[in-house]
């Protein structure tokens, strides 16, 4: 399957987990518009966001369910806040889950690792999350990982491996 991610007059064309050509939306449509789906962006095309403090992010903060917003709040919660949750494997499991979520909702298409707690590193290998050094271009062939960011700096959708992960309401 081709789509054709349009941000204002930039495109990419992605074919299953794979970035197949970048350039001007008008030369990228008029190649391949009619055998792609095309989803259109008011915004800038990037390659996203790597977060280097990744490890931190989810090993050593969590990040409360909504469900507990109540009691809990909705920021991530550390030190002696997070000590006294009597934290589990099940709940870094979850707790990580909504990170990820929050780090998609960023525009983050990679992180910096290595993952230590079990549950933290199943709930990044799920998310389809590449963990890497630093961030990549995108380019020909490479993984269709990638971010369109409003102007104000907020994310419109991320994409993994060719699979959209986030997209704003």
């Amino acid at each position: 399957m081709l789509t054709l991610h349009r941000a204002r007059a930039d495109a990419v064309l992605v074919e299953g987990d794979r970035i197949a050509v970048v350039g001007p939306y008008e030369e990228l449509y008029a190649a391949h518009g009619d055998r792609a789906r095309t989803r259109e962006w008011d915004g800038a095309l990037t390659p996203g966001r790597h977060e280097p403090d990744a490890v931190a992010l989810l090993e050593a903060a969590y990040w409360p369910d909504p469900r507990e917003a109540d009691t809990l709040g909705t920021d991530p919660l550390t030190g002696a806040a997070l000590e006294a949750l009597g934290m589990t494997e099940v709940r870094w499991g979850a707790a990580a889950r909504r990170g990820i979520q929050r780090l998609f909702a960023a525009g983050t298409t990679s992180v910096a690792g290595p993952f230590t707690r079990p549950a933290v590193r199943i709930a990044v290998e799920r998310s389809g999350l590449p963990v890497r050094s630093g961030p990549r271009p995108l380019t020909v062939s490479g993984p269709a990982d990638f971010a369109v960011l409003a102007d104000d700096g907020s994310c419109l959708v991320t994409c993994i491996a060719g699979r959209m992960v986030y997209r704003a309401r």
